[in-house]
């Protein structure tokens, strides 16, 4: 059975910072490439960053400089850095992953940034 479990969420003043954590199980975590992704009250869901097997990653741009994407194969786990928190990074934070053309995703984790 895959499962995703996100923590690390939380209430966090703007310039504040959090470390999100995402753990897997019943997968090859280590082939695929995992994302962090996010939706706001209204908004849609929208990617924030990514990292594929090797390490390479890639961000939205709202978030580079700030949000680091990182992963540890040898735990199913990644992580996401969150630094200079500001008040539009207010979300539930998701991780998943793609296996052909279905997403998994987790059950998420609120980020809350005060102003």
């Amino acid at each position: 059975q895959v499962q995703l479990a996100e923590s690390g969420g939380g209430l966090v003043q703007a310039g504040g910072s959090l470390r999100l954590s995402c753990a897997a199980s019943g997968i090859i975590f280590s082939s695929y490439v995992m994302g962090w992704y996010r939706q706001a009250p209204g908004k849609q869901r929208e990617v924030v960053a990514s990292i594929t097997s090797r390490g390479i990653t890639d961000y939205a741009d709202s978030v580079k400089g700030r949000f680091t994407i990182s992963r540890d194969n040898a735990k199913n786990t990644v992580y996401l850095q969150m630094n200079s928190l500001k008040p539009e990074d207010t979300a539930v934070y998701y991780c998943a992953y793609r296996k052909y053309a279905t997403y998994y995703w987790g059950q998420g984790t609120q980020v809350t940034v005060s102003s």
